[in-house]
């Protein structure tokens, strides 16, 4: 969707090398200024979403989808010993470059991404998740507080996909009983640039905060009592923990996550 980006963030975040040069703010004791910003992001995205953690945004929407669908995976299969569970049910009215994404990323995994209409899902004991998106491509908004229910039930986590603007004023997906909330912030005052990038956000419950892919910023103190920020629970990267990692992902759009953050912040609650 087309917007209008504040001429106050055009100029002083966009146009300003001191923000927009910087990939990731690796050197937490010259950035807390940068740290801030993503940590205020992280917070818009709690608050909108209605969960308890998210991280420093993504790449774009597909690729945050495509990864809460192997969290889950590896999640659930580890603690499913014995037979796998594969397979992944995606509504068919998720936009359809996510569509796209996840069934290239479950290739290598042998995921078996199954899509359908959300009323014709069955839940069973191969399914471990659940993907729908909210508004849908349509544009349409659907209650799916006893979908979600029902997946619980049979112990299948859901994701949604939903758009961040529509959040400020419909229930939030946390409310609604989902486990992971994926999305684009391009609504907040990011230009088109031929289709991207735009920072995607990811948020989910605490209990999988070892397992969220990116980065998450951390309020610490230091030995002097001082509120310091940094870069926290990196150890899930690939850059530290090589094959082990959970992610291959280790980019923050770190630019684009601070301008959609300070929108926020400009137009207030």
């Amino acid at each position: 969707h087309n917007t209008v980006v504040p001429p106050v963030i055009l100029r002083n975040i966009f146009n300003n090398p001191g923000w927009y040069t910087q990939y990731t703010p690796y050197q937490a004791e010259i950035s807390q200024g940068r740290l801030e910003a993503l940590l205020n992001f992280q917070t818009m995205i709690a608050s909108l979403t209605g969960m308890e953690l998210a991280n420093a945004s993504l790449l774009d929407e597909g690729t945050a989808a495509a990864e809460a669908m192997i969290m889950l995976y590896n999640e659930r299969n580890k603690r499913n010993k014995g037979v796998k569970c594969r397979k992944f049910l995606v509504s068919q009215n998720c936009l359809p470059q996510t569509i796209d994404i996840l069934k290239t990323r479950a290739i290598p995994l042998d995921i078996e991404v199954m899509v359908c209409k959300s009323v014709e899902f069955e839940f069973n004991e191969s399914v471990f998740g659940v993907l729908v998106q909210y508004p849908n491509k349509d544009g349409r908004i659907k209650n799916y507080r006893s979908l979600i229910k029902s997946a619980h039930e049979n112990k299948i986590e859901v994701i949604m996909a939903a758009d961040i603007l529509s959040l400020t004023i419909l229930e939030s997906p946390g409310r609604l009983g989902a486990d992971v909330v994926v999305g684009t912030t391009q609504r907040f005052g990011i230009p088109l640039g031929y289709g991207g990038p735009h920072a995607a956000f990811f948020a989910t419950k605490e209990k999988y905060k070892r397992n969220i892919p990116g980065r998450i910023i951390g309020v610490s103190e230091d030995n002097e009592g001082n509120r310091g920020l940094r870069m926290a629970l990196q150890t899930r990267e690939q850059h530290i923990k090589r094959e082990k990692a959970t992610s291959n992902i280790c980019t923050a759009q770190a630019l684009l996550a601070i301008m959609a953050g300070m929108y926020a912040v400009y137009h207030g609650p």
